[in-house]
């Protein structure tokens, strides 16, 4: 069926023929027959990577195939979405080993992102907890990999963008928890020197993330709130928590129901947000326990959040540099500051050390920004492209959406093995994105 597709920033967007498949042999006689074709799931990636003349629909691909509760093991297919493995493993005392900022990805999306959450630093990517997972190749076979078996098609799909083939069913582990809750500790960071120092000093917790406000200039440059986690344990529930430790309280979802008109998203607006949420910490350091939810997943309180970066839509901005290259995050903040083009939400988190093919993190720092469609606004990130490759860092591609392909071909250091490997398993290129060819992906 024809349609008009666009992911969640809601650009580009594309004519495409999509088509919905609950059966692995249907599936593979589509996959013989087609070319130009690419899997999505939710729609939940920021940029055009499962975006192309043929779509090929996961989110009907959503068994729960089994679920070991007593060693923390789960086996799916690749189109349930974290929100219903959630809904299930934390009433039994297990958790997500790696979650993204949303709970609405397919788990087929969450491999070819190759995900990381607030605690790659010490648990890594997504990647690092498969046990093993079944890809559909161009050829119409079924592979079994695992990071020590058939490992090329293994780590060239961690990250892939969907290029290797079909992701049908995934298998990994979970981490346990004793409670649905998070005992948080938020911590006011004057200017961006003080928020790096935080993350090291508090660098023995789980979780962390920062938000910064990237309008400031002068000592203010980079002024932040530091959030750390840890998940509870029952003695640090209040007496009411403690009553169904392992079930979250129900809570209405607000939606925006509309396209806010573009002017509404200003200089003057993205200021004002971020003197009032650096305000609502009105103290240095703040302790108290939560449900998962607004810990992990805050703007999943408001459906389509989207739609409040206007019709043009926008695109998210995530760039990694080395722990040695601060100075590149420094650079693009100014810019930034300089511009006047600030982002409501502008998320830096520290990344551990990771080996991967073609998956973005490095041991580094990474911000993330979301800015809206504009006039000037692709040569704006052209410049601060220039900045990342300068300072030997890159852009993940599960954001990207316009991005040159020279600075791709320079930044990642794999991408001719990683191409290698693709042609191996899509022959003919059946699999491709505009992502793919934009960049040339697999050339």
């Amino acid at each position: 069926m024809q349609k008009r597709l666009a992911n969640w920033g809601n650009y580009p967007a594309v004519a495409s023929e999509e088509s919905v498949f609950t059966q692995e042999d249907q599936l593979r006689k589509y996959v013989v027959a087609h070319s130009h074709m690419i899997a999505r799931g939710n729609g939940r990636c920021y940029g055009d990577a499962s975006l192309g003349q043929h779509s090929i629909s996961m989110l009907k691909y959503d068994k729960m195939l089994s679920f070991d509760a007593t060693n923390g093991i789960i086996d799916l297919q690749a189109g349930v979405t974290l929100d219903q493995i959630l809904d299930i493993i934390v009433p039994k005392g297990w958790f997500l080993p790696v979650t993204p900022g949303t709970k609405y990805i397919t788990v087929g999306g969450a491999v070819a992102s190759d995900v990381h959450g607030k605690n790659h630093h010490v648990d890594g990517a997504f990647s690092g907890h498969i046990i093993d997972m079944d890809v559909l190749t161009a050829s119409g076979e079924t592979i079994c990999c695992a990071a020590g078996t058939h490992d090329d098609l293994f780590w060239a799909t961690c990250g892939g963008m969907g290029l290797t083939g079909v992701i049908t069913r995934v298998k990994f582990s979970l981490k346990k928890v004793e409670t649905a809750y998070i005992k948080q500790t938020q911590l006011k960071a004057r200017n961006l020197e003080e928020v790096i120092r935080l993350f090291d000093e508090y660098k023995h917790y789980t979780y962390s993330m920062a938000w910064i406000d990237c309008l400031q200039k002068g000592d203010s440059f980079g002024r932040s709130i530091l959030i750390v986690g840890e998940h509870a344990t029952p003695e640090e529930l209040s007496e009411q928590q403690k009553k169904a430790p392992l079930t979250l309280p129900a809570k209405r979802k607000l939606t925006l129901p509309f396209n806010l008109p573009s002017f509404a998203l200003n200089t003057f607006t993205v200021k004002a947000f971020n003197w009032l949420y650096y305000g609502k910490n009105y103290k240095k350091v703040m302790h108290k326990v939560i449900p998962y939810e607004p810990f992990f997943y805050p703007l999943d309180a408001i459906l389509h959040w989207n739609r409040g970066y206007g019709k043009a839509g926008f695109v998210q901005y995530q760039f990694v540099v080395s722990l040695e290259q601060k100075e590149g995050l420094i650079a693009i903040l100014k810019r930034i500051s300089d511009k006047g083009w600030g982002s409501f939400l502008a998320v830096l988190k520290v990344f551990g050390k990771q080996d991967s093919l073609i998956s973005f993190p490095m041991e580094g720092y990474t911000l993330a920004l979301d800015f809206p469609i504009r006039k000037g606004l692709f040569e704006f990130l052209d410049e601060l492209d220039e900045i990342v490759l300068q300072y030997g860092g890159r852009l993940y591609l599960s954001k990207d959406a316009r991005m040159k392909p020279e600075i791709y071909w320079n930044s990642y250091p794999n991408a001719g093995r990683f191409a290698d490997i693709v042609k191996q398993y899509n022959s003919e290129a059946r699999f491709e994105s505009l992502q793919s060819e934009r960049l040339s992906l697999i050339k």
